[in-house]
């Protein structure tokens, strides 16, 4: 083990908790490292895949992690491969025959890649020694980034027969650890925890005031000139406006979200980690898998969305050990906007028998075939929301996912089609011509029509899919893949759909209620009188931690008083149908149907919806009036006079 460390890897010692850790694997054990961000949570898989005899397998959420951990893998010489959707499927295929011939050590995949049956099926063929589960804490519904993907993986491993398990992740709380532990059957003694205290972090909270939130950041930039820095808003649009102002006020900014191309945010990325750029204004997009370790500042220009994301963005400062400052600009204007973003993702009682309804109609065939954007759109649920509650039907053993394939393809000539047919003979230029033949041709591009290539042809589907693949390789095509189609088998024919949808609605509230809860733990932190460092390293169960850091906000005397948002005009003076009389008469129009009071108070406060982007609400008088009130009470106040 030592000598692999320092041969392979090139240390001359094991960092805190990672020889535990490992040790536990190497002895065939289960087991978790809860290490922060930037203590070497991923030797403790690297390492025991040397020394393991067969191959193991790593599931990680995030493409940006995959890539980084496989460029370092190969630049030590170790046997590594990725099966990732942006793949050639030459590519994939080659990675698959080299972990099934044993020549690779470690695999890494998405969690959706188990979703693909022929891919579970190629893992019942290879024997797999350990699975590790990267950003672990997805898996638990108590968690932060809950992935309901992520629950299944317990199933996984005993369907693929892995004799052990090792979970990683540097945010979780003791019920998350529980939860972990449970689903893994990891003894507790197997979890190692490094803990959660970081001392040359500087935990600073400072109440200001919205109105003065922008100069005073300005004000804070200044005073630490050409520092990396990280400055986190929650919507994108806030990221484009702050970076804007500081570059107005001398401060070279830019902006990060997930709205901007990927091309454009690879660049960016790239700048800051060169240190070309100093200053990233971001949405939580940026940060997943950066490794710069000389981050100074990490600035939350609005509230994080929980005490797990403000422990994870702040993690990302000082990872060379140097001094670096952590700040809050704290007041509680976007609470509601937080707790919206989670009452937008409860889904509706009728919702969820749209769903349930539709599974049922396919029962006769045994298959379940849709595709997620129009089941989100017809349902009212939005996707993410719309994944749990099929895994929800997967765990409750309704349902088993198949195989997703896309609905269309279409290509664009990028030569004649002439000179294309020309490069084959005999059966294989035939084959191509009755691609050519049978695709339907606009201006510019050509769509495939697989029923008319087999009835005419006998083409199987995935032999026209590779020759496109390979076209589009040699230059020869561009093709485009739409409209992911996903294909379950139905495991049970009769289902009770109304006692069935009330028990998924309740496990949606319950979700809902631990979430709010989450965001006002996190307010309780920021407004602490006991040390800052200490109290979050509480939170998740370090009970090592000093009870005095010295150096955050209220170790220097000043406790934050959060100030209260602006008092807001009492809902009973406002007038229901001048603000919902539009959408009222809109969503029966379109629908047949009066809205729910739930349906309103998403309107009202703002929450988009599936169903909202059909109605066009966002252009509807009254959309987001009352985006400023307590959900809660917009909903009381909607009930009482639709019931009226």
């Amino acid at each position: 083990m030592h000598n692999t460390l320092e041969q392979v890897f090139g240390y001359p010692q094991f960092r805190p908790g990672q020889e535990a850790a490992v040790s536990a694997v190497l002895a065939g054990r289960s087991a978790a490292a809860i290490f922060p961000t930037g203590s070497g949570k991923s030797l403790c898989y690297q390492l025991p895949a040397l020394l393991l005899p067969h191959l193991t397998l790593v599931v990680s959420p995030l493409l940006a992690l995959m890539q980084d951990q496989l460029a370092f893998l190969q630049r030590h010489g170790i046997a590594a491969g990725s099966i990732d959707s942006a793949q050639s499927r030459d590519d994939a295929s080659d990675v698959m025959a080299r972990a099934r011939s044993g020549e690779l050590k470690i695999l890494m995949i998405s969690v959706e890649r188990l979703k693909n049956e022929r891919f579970r099926n190629f893992l019942q063929q290879v024997p797999i020694s350990l699975l590790v589960v990267d950003e672990a804490h997805c898996i638990s519904e108590w968690g932060h980034n809950f992935r309901p993907d992520y629950l299944k993986l317990p199933d996984y491993q005993r369907q693929f027969n892995i004799p052990q398990a090792l979970l990683l992740t540097a945010t979780a709380t003791p019920k998350v650890i529980a939860d972990m532990e449970a689903k893994f059957a990891i003894a507790p003694e197997d979890v190692v925890t490094t803990g959660f205290y970081r001392p040359n972090l500087n935990l600073l909270v400072e109440p200001v005031r919205g109105q003065d939130k922008r100069r005073r950041l300005v004000e804070w930039m200044s005073e630490r000139p050409g520092q990396p820095s990280i400055v986190y808003v929650t919507l994108q649009k806030t990221a484009e406006h702050i970076a804007e102002h500081l570059g107005r006020n001398g401060i070279q900014a830019e902006a990060y979200h997930a709205g901007l191309p990927h091309e454009q945010r690879e660049a960016i990325q790239k700048r800051f980690m060169g240190g070309q750029s100093n200053c990233i204004v971001a949405t939580i997009a940026f940060g997943m898998g950066i490794d710069k370790s000389d981050i100074r500042n990490v600035v939350h220009f609005d509230l994080p969305k929980s005490i797990e994301n403000y422990s994870q963005e702040i993690g990302r400062a000082g990872r060379d050990g140097q001094p670096s400052d952590c700040l809050v600009l704290a007041n509680r204007d976007s609470l509601n906007v937080l707790e919206n973003f989670v009452y937008g993702d409860t889904p509706e009682l009728d919702g969820i028998r749209c769903v349930l309804d539709e599974m049922q109609a396919a029962a006769p065939e045994g298959q379940w075939e849709f595709l997620l954007g129009p089941l989100s759109d017809q349902s009212n649920i939005r996707q993410l929301p719309l994944k749990t509650l099929l895994v929800q039907l997967e765990l409750r053993g309704l349902i088993a996912p198949r195989y997703a394939y896309y609905a269309e393809y279409r290509f664009k000539y990028l030569q004649e089609p002439e000179a294309l047919l020309a490069r084959f003979e005999g059966e294989r230029r035939d084959f191509v011509a009755a691609i050519i033949q049978t695709s339907s041709r606009a201006r510019t591009w050509a769509t495939v029509n697989f029923d008319a290539l087999y009835e005419q042809h006998q083409a199987e589907r995935n032999r026209v899919v590779k020759a496109l693949d390979y076209f589009q390789e040699k230059g020869w095509v561009e093709l485009e893949s739409k409209q992911m189609t996903e294909v379950y088998s139905l495991l049970q024919a009769n289902v009770d759909s109304q006692a069935l949808s009330a028990e998924l609605h309740a496990y949606f509230t319950q979700h809902e209620r631990t979430e709010i809860a989450r965001i006002h733990a996190m307010l309780d932190l920021f407004a602490t009188d006991h040390c800052l460092g200490y109290r979050l390293a509480e939170y998740f169960g370090d009970e090592n931690a000093p009870r005095q850091c010295g150096h955050c906000s209220v170790c220097h005397g000043q406790v934050a008083r959060l100030p209260s948002p602006p008092e807001l005009p009492a809902l009973v003076d406002k007038n229901f149908e001048a603000l919902c009389g539009d959408f009222i008469h809109r969503h029966e129009q379109h629908t047949g149907n009066v809205p729910s009071a739930e349906r309103v108070t998403r309107f009202l406060c703002g929450i988009s919806v599936p169903l909202f982007t059909k109605l066009k609400a966002r252009s509807i008088s009254g959309f987001a009036a009352l985006e400023n009130y307590p959900y809660a009470d917009v909903r009381e106040w909607a009930e009482q006079h639709l019931a009226g």
